[in-house]
């Protein structure tokens, strides 16, 4: 438990009486002067009169006689008004603190503070490493306190992620047992339950950094949507996005995150294996009945409905394909290998963005040669993005490049 009757703090200062008019002449003066205190006014109403009020000066003057201060100020002072100097006691307890504060009274010595999180919409997602464990209650419990109402539910990863979802498991340390939450990026609202699908905060600048090349018009195919990061700015933006994820409660939000986006007229939505998705998509269809269930339905938007070609069909044409599932979307890059018919396929082959983690042991050289040898085709201008850094000697690319045509075309 928490017991906060410990934070508590006296501090015997001195406070200056002035009218109250005065206060900003009096507190330009006394600046490196005047109480410095988290969450407490260095200038406060004097109870006797409404006229004055009081400075309450720092731990740093320590006579009534104001010599700590230089004695210039001290006559500019006096100019204004009689300066009045008396006894002044601050109580500050546990509310006055920040976090760090709190955290570091309450923790072995020479442990670091876990005061960072990741924020997503209500919920503070922490990592709590095995060494301060036997201390999560009381550390989610600071954190909560400090962040409250911005913050209303502190979860911790519990374990490895195991799931073919790629989506942690958590325990909720503190706060209401929501994880159901909405979060605003990118001029976009995403709704979605965090204990459900995989969201990361870190990624918004990669995100508008990928979607900022997508021109309006254009044919995107999300092989690992998610809820849709990439997926909304880019149907906002007006392409056209053929998203797939395999996770079902991502799918799921992902249509709820088009419907409250009003971009749900643009993007398709698929729940199946990434290759199955990239091979249906490519398929094309033995008449013309089948191909309407490609055509963009009139929608509310219409500036998005108006970028859009209604003729726009994945096996003619797609200008950009997103794989961003860093710790395996390079073993995904042989499902384009014989993908394209020739003579269905109109104008440039698509650009490839896939995602890959780079460890001590890797270099942009090893990693472009997997991708070719699982296109069996060389690459021609490969482009290399580091993303961020996830851990020591661990680090999150994007390899970029134009699908080469030897690898894709299928002749006939």
């Amino acid at each position: 438990m928490l017991d906060t009757s410990k934070f508590q703090v006296e501090l015997k200062l001195f406070a200056i009486r002035l009218p109250r008019e005065l206060c900003k002449a009096a507190s330009d003066l006394l600046h490196g002067y005047m109480l410095d205190k988290p969450r407490t006014k260095p200038i406060t109403k004097d109870p006797t009169s409404e006229k004055n009020r009081y400075i309450i000066l720092s731990e740093k003057v320590q006579d009534p006689d104001l010599s700590d201060i230089p004695s210039e100020k001290i006559d500019e002072l006096k100019k204004l008004f009689k300066v009045e100097v008396f006894p002044y006691s601050v109580t500050l307890g546990y509310s006055h603190w920040g976090a760090d504060h709190v955290l570091r009274q309450i923790l072995p010595p020479g442990t670091e503070a876990p005061s960072s999180f990741e924020t997503i919409g209500h919920i503070a997602h922490m990592n709590i490493n095995d060494e301060l464990l036997p201390y999560k209650d009381v550390i989610a419990k600071v954190i909560y306190d400090k962040n409250y109402p911005k913050i209303q539910t502190v979860v911790n990863k519990v374990g490895c992620i195991t799931n073919e979802f790629r989506v942690p498991k958590f325990e909720v340390l503190a706060g209401k047992a929501d994880m159901t939450t909405e979060i605003k990026q990118f001029g976009a609202t995403f709704k979605l339950d965090y204990g459900l699908v995989y969201w990361n905060s870190r990624l918004e600048h990669e995100h508008i950094r990928l979607v900022s090349q997508f021109k309006e018009g254009e044919t995107i195919c999300d092989m690992f949507a998610g809820i849709g990061p990439f997926v909304i700015p880019a149907a906002k933006k007006g392409c056209l996005v053929y998203a797939n994820d395999l996770n079902p409660y991502s799918v799921r939000y992902l249509r709820i995150n088009a419907k409250i986006n009003n971009v749900e007229d643009c993007v398709k939505t698929y729940n199946m294996d990434a290759r199955k998705f990239i091979a249906q998509l490519m398929v094309v269809p033995t008449c013309e009945t089948q191909c309407a269930s490609t055509e963009v339905r009139k929608g509310k938007n219409m500036r998005i409905k108006a970028s859009v070609s209604v003729d726009t069909k994945p096996w003619e044409h797609v200008d950009h394909v997103i794989m961003n599932l860093p710790a395996s979307a390079l073993q995904f890059i042989d499902s384009f290998r014989g993908l394209i018919r020739r003579k269905f396929w109109k104008g440039s082959l698509p650009w490839i963005h896939c995602y890959c983690f780079m460890k001590l042991t890797d270099t942009r050289e090893s990693i472009l040669s997997e991708a070719e040898s699982a296109l069996k085709a060389r690459i021609q201008d490969p482009v290399f993005h580091m993303v961020r850094s996830v851990a020591p000697h661990k680090d999150m690319y994007c390899l970029s490049f134009k699908l080469p045509e030897e690898a894709c075309i299928w002749e006939e």
